[in-house]
């Protein structure tokens, strides 16, 4: 049986009797285990036994009521399924969980199938996928090259249609580098948004779930339907509304940084900068304005990964096994962690003043943007040059993408075309915490734009920014401009509101202000900007606004809705209609 595994068209399959959770699932598992003996990519597959209590618990369920209603997923083996061994690809650790993973019971619970426990580098150390005992996991497309770790079977599983999609994880790019390089959707969320109760830690204090998909919109689904407060993971967060399932939508005219050439690295590779040369352009079509980006810090911050204490906190999960019994643990493994135990607290503490310091760099350098676009690699690697210099190449394929979860910076890897041999290569959106939505939502007009069948989102895509059209006292250089900008407010646009409007000059003061009210007719377009601020401070922002005057929906001159001021009509008791002079600063000219 050959199908589409996306979740609308397999969710119409279901719909339309063509067949079901049990045939596909069965059909699947059969597909997987030919597929294994040349791809690695499960450690432990589901017997027709095991996955019957999934099947039967979905017998007699009305298909609207569960989100997931039989889509087959697969699971990263360093996190829970119950009953059922996690190794974290190392046999001497192995250990069966009562109980699955806070994600995995959310995913169950919606009605989701897992298929099986998949491969990955041991203890999700590496970014290769070729770290395994249980063999390596060659790329979906090119067997000479591999998969991209350490969620390497996670990636394969979705990338050879047996899953419609997997969960892995992430710490220094294992959910992202392998989705460029097999073509899939890679969304590593900000940290504590998807729970890791349940998952064996790599560094507990940066760990993330990851899913892998084949689009923008199905990752989305999925972190709107499981980013929950979970009280069994202490690193659990709470995620803010604006960044709820219906912030994403379809991109407005946004910022995105574009690094420095002196920053840019692709390893003598003369496909990649044309590649990603591609990927700005296409951004920029899609209403993107570029701004360079100093990368440095970003990348200072990179090497703390390995060269810091976070390597220390690796060793606090191996490094028992490693000292009781060596050989259990893999030499590269064991070479990464053997400087570990010298790691003293002085170390620590000064790694993270200088952690600190670089993030207050990179975020100011974030402020006034809405997303970073980089390679997600910059070269990719054979599998023959990883076997030759294991440490080197593998640390090559994590230059765009060990700082984001020190940073505590959300990250979405989107396909972006394919190199001359027909290896996948794609880019990596990354932006500021708990603007996940939004990063999808541009990924998704990328996919779109290349040709993706999904239709356009009707709504705006929002992120942690609120946009305020002000017409008044707050206008740039004005009386009340400086309430916007004690907020971090950003001038984004000048402009006009659709002529559907009076305004007038109201009664008092000072400070003198407008008030503007939309009409049925004999209106006019009036002079507005339009102004950017933090999410978190709108709400200050509103309740020091003066009756009668609130925040309400305004028209600009393009048809868009945005938030802005308007004004109660009985405000407009002794006031002066000015709708004439198109503009407030137009009326303090005259006035003065």
């Amino acid at each position: 049986m050959t199908i589409n595994l996306q979740f609308d068209t397999l969710r119409a399959a279901y719909r339309a009797g063509s067949t079901t959770p049990r045939q596909l699932l069965l059909s699947l598992r059969e597909k997987a285990a030919a597929l294994n003996p040349d791809y690695h990519l499960f450690i432990h597959l589901l017997s027709v036994a095991e996955l019957e209590p999934y099947l039967a618990a979905l017998d007699g369920r009305d298909i609207d009521s569960l989100p997931l209603y039989g889509v087959p997923f697969a699971i990263k083996d360093n996190i829970d399924l119950a009953d059922i061994p996690t190794t974290a690809a190392c046999p001497a650790f192995a250990y069966v969980p009562q109980r699955s993973a806070t994600i995995v019971e959310q995913l169950l619970a919606l009605g989701a199938i897992p298929l099986g426990k998949t491969n990955l580098d041991q203890f999700a150390t590496g970014l290769n996928g070729s770290r395994s005992p249980y063999g390596v996991c060659p790329n979906s497309v090119l067997a000479e090259y591999p998969s991209g770790g350490s969620s390497a079977g996670s990636s394969l599983a979705v990338a050879l249609g047996v899953a419609s999609f997997a969960l892995g994880t992430d710490t220094a790019g294992s959910g992202r580098v392998p989705a460029a390089l097999n073509n899939l959707l890679g969304l590593k969320a900000t940290k504590g948004l998807i729970s890791t109760a349940g998952v064996v830690p790599a560094c507990r204090t940066l760990d993330c779930v990851t899913t892998f998909t084949a689009t923008a919109r199905e990752a989305s689904q999925l972190l709107a339907l499981t980013a929950r407060l979970d009280p069994r993971d202490e690193y659990s967060r709470s995620n803010p509304l604006w960044n709820d399932g219906s912030a994403f939508g379809t991109p407005r005219p946004f910022r995105f940084g574009v690094p420095r050439a002196e920053d840019l690295e692709f390893f003598g590779c003369t496909q990649g900068p044309l590649l990603f040369a591609d990927a700005i352009r296409r951004l920029k079509t899609l209403g993107g304005e570029a701004v360079e980006l100093d990368l440095s810090p970003f990348l200072e911050a990179a090497r703390l990964l390995y060269e810091g204490p976070w390597v220390a906190e690796r060793y606090s999960v191996a490094g028992e096994l490693m000292e009781q019994n060596p050989q259990a643990v893999l030499p590269v493994i064991r070479a990464v962690l053997a400087k570990a135990p010298a790691v003293d607290g002085v170390q620590t503490f000064r790694a993270q003043y200088r952690l600190q310091a670089l993030k207050a760099l990179c975020d100011k350098a974030l402020d006034n943007l809405d997303c970073v676009l980089t390679p997600t690699i910059g070269r990719p690697v054979t599998l023959a040059e990883l076997a030759a210099e294991p440490v080197l190449r593998n640390s090559e394929l994590g230059y765009y993408t060990n700082f984001m979860n020190l940073l505590d910076y959300a990250a979405v890897a989107v396909p972006s075309g394919f190199m001359s041999n027909g290896l996948p290569w794609g880019v990596t959106l990354f932006g500021r915490a708990f603007t996940d939505q939004y990063l999808l939502s541009v990924a998704d007009a990328l996919q779109r734009q290349q040709g993706s069948s999904s239709p356009a989102p009707a709504n705006p895509a929002r992120n942690d920014r609120a946009r305020l059209v002000v017409c008044g006292a707050h206008l740039e250089g004005l009386a009340l401009n400086w309430q916007l900008k004690q907020r971090g407010g950003r001038l984004v646009e000048t402009t006009q509101s659709s002529p559907h409007y009076k305004l007038y000059a109201l009664a008092g003061g000072p400070p003198f202000r407008p008030g503007m009210v939309r009409v049925a007719e004999g209106g006019m377009a009036i002079a507005v900007e339009v102004w950017e601020l933090p999410s978190s401070e709108l709400g200050s922002f509103l309740t020091a606004i003066p009756a009668p005057l609130g925040l309400g929906k305004v028209q600009l001159a393009d048809g868009r809705w945005e938030s802005g001021f308007i004004c109660e009509p009985y405000g407009l008791e002794g006031a002066m209609d000015i709708s004439h002079l198109g503009g407030w600063r137009a009326y303090l000219q005259i006035r003065s």
